[in-house]
């Protein structure tokens, strides 16, 4: 069993008996996980440095590696943050709460540990009901990055959160799978021109609709690149997401779809010899399977035309193919980089050990 205890709530109406009982926890400087509409997150008390070391500790997470701050309202941002411009606080009334993470400056009574030493602060407000009821419950900000040892996927079930960190945390609050299955869209605020720093469920034409300005998409934003400063937030430096089997990312590149087709193909032949799995799209694994019968693993993901869909089963994918003993290697196809799709090539591509692109002739 477990070292964590694990308590089953409802998503919508969670027992206020469960949340009274892990915000006690917190207050007393310990550890709870619990859900967001993204994924789990891994809480403690923001205002606590030595609860926020246990996190880093936990997680194997570099301490120059920034956690993001959880609060319940945009009251409760004027605690960690300062100098918010009032243009900022009206976007975020619109959307607050959601899966949007704003990078600001760092109130200097937050301890820097929860920054990665940094002037500036990571900080959301969660659209899950469980999690805004424990914030409002220790009537403190939660720093909580995702629940799992670093480096691994994000969890998006309870179970994902026992199987990485169970015997290390002190309560698991279970309300089931979260709705995105990526993590939030993380935003610059305090460089001169507005960057998206880690692309999420709100895409480049909704953040431009909200703060009515364009968001800079750099390169290490769609993980082609790595950040080689000090990170801002999580999801720009360092390797994340990975299972730890061999990935290896087809991207379509500047091939037509006949021809990227063609290429994927060929890729997955020349595994064939060991053992491989296919994470795909439901149309590709359809074509794929009509063409290669059971000579490899398959894994869908969901339909190419439901990218939300796709988003949402990312994670537990490659989770699930860690566990295929007879599985060595694993090839995925690419989607198309538009909206939440950007989300899971960013994801993609830091997971995988190798890329290869396909290239129109």
């Amino acid at each position: 069993m477990p070292k964590a205890k694990i308590v089953r709530v409802e998503p919508l109406n969670p027992s206020e008996e469960a949340i009274r009982e892990a915000a006690e926890i917190l207050k007393s400087g310990g550890l709870v996980a619990f859900p967001t509409e993204t994924v789990y997150g891994l809480g403690a008390d923001a205002f606590n440095p030595e609860a926020v070391l246990k996190v880093f500790k936990v997680k194997r997470r570099p301490l120059d590696n920034p956690l993001i701050v959880h609060v319940s309202s945009l009251d409760m941002l004027q605690q960690v943050a300062s100098e918010v411009p009032e243009r900022v606080v009206k976007a975020l009334s619109i959307a607050w709460p959601g899966p949007l993470t704003v990078v600001v400056k760092r109130k200097s009574t937050l301890p820097e540990v929860v920054s990665g030493g940094l002037d500036t602060v990571a900080v959301r407000s969660p659209a899950h009901p469980v999690a805004l009821k424990l914030i409002e419950a220790v009537g403190r900000p939660l720093a909580a990055p995702s629940a799992n040892i670093a480096g691994r996927p994000s969890p998006t079930r309870a179970e994902h959160v026992v199987e990485d960190l169970g015997d290390e945390i002190d309560m698991i609050l279970d309300a089931g799978e979260t709705f995105f299955g990526v993590e939030s869209t993380v935003v610059d605020l305090v460089s001169p021109s507005p960057q998206i720093l880690r692309p999420g469920p709100l895409g480049p034409e909704e953040l431009e609709k909200i703060f009515g300005v364009k968001f800079g998409l750099p390169p290490y934003a769609r993980g082609l690149s790595s950040y080689e400063e000090r990170p801002p937030s999580p999801g720009m430096k360092y390797r994340h997401y990975a299972p730890s089997k061999k990935l290896v990312l087809v991207e379509k590149g500047s091939c037509d779809t006949t021809t990227y087709f063609e290429f994927l193909m060929k890729q997955l032949e020349s595994y064939l010899k060991d053992f491989p799995a296919l994470i795909a799209t439901k149309e590709t694994v359809d074509e794929v399977r009509s063409k290669l019968g059971d000579s490899l693993t398959y894994f869908t993901l969901g339909s190419r035309e439901n990218l939300f869909e796709v988003a949402k089963n990312l994670f537990s994918t490659l989770r699930i193919l860690d566990k295929y003993g007879r599985v060595s290697i694993a090839i995925s196809e690419s989607v198309e980089e538009r909206g939440i799709g950007l989300a899971i090539m960013n994801r993609l591509r830091k997971a995988s050990s190798e890329r290869i692109t396909c290239k129109q002739k």
